[in-house]
């Protein structure tokens, strides 16, 4: 319902289109391949996968097409490591729907893309780290040791966790 509602706000714009839509990994990448993109937009969660990987999936393919989070994931712990991975932007989906469109025009324009919060906090901790800052430990973790962590907190078992991230159970 969500991406469908931002479709609706994107193609009201005159110089934005939506291309095409899809629920997960497998078929994000099949979209891509088909269709000429400018833009991709991504959620954290997906439909049976996760959106960090596929944004390492999407930059690794196509280094040049751009990527935006929009998420209702916390955008300070999620940020950064969405940028690493190669997104060029990210923004909740709590935020008015003119700050999203000026995020889609400000990555559209070669810019990244980050709240002013939490482009301070990353400014702040690059500044810091020079004086042995230590961060949260949640900010610590890998990517797929939060999603495992995430996973935990839902309640799933090993395998059940290990048959989600198509990963062995050792």
């Amino acid at each position: 319902m969500v991406r469908e509602r931002l479709a609706e706000v994107i193609n009201r714009e005159p110089d934005l289109t939506v291309c095409a839509e899809a629920e997960d990994r497998h078929e994000a990448l099949e979209t891509i391949s088909a269709c000429r993109l400018n833009l991709v937009i991504v959620d954290i969660t997906l439909k049976n996968s996760d959106g960090v990987e596929l944004i390492k999936d999407i930059h690794s393919r196509w280094p040049s097409l751009l990527i935006l989070v929009v998420s209702m994931h916390d955008e300070s712990l999620y940020a950064e490591r969405v940028l690493r991975a190669g997104a060029r932007g990210y923004i909740t989906k709590q935020e008015a729907t003119r700050s999203i469109l000026q995020a889609i025009r400000t990555v559209l324009q070669g810019q990244i893309f980050l709240s002013q919060t939490v482009a301070s906090q990353i400014i702040g901790r690059l500044a810091d780290s020079s004086f042995g800052e230590t961060v949260e430990p949640v900010q610590s973790l890998a990517d797929r040791e939060l999603q495992v962590f995430e996973l935990t907190g839902r309640g799933l078992n090993t395998r059940q966790i290990a048959k989600q991230l198509h990963i062995g159970v050792n």
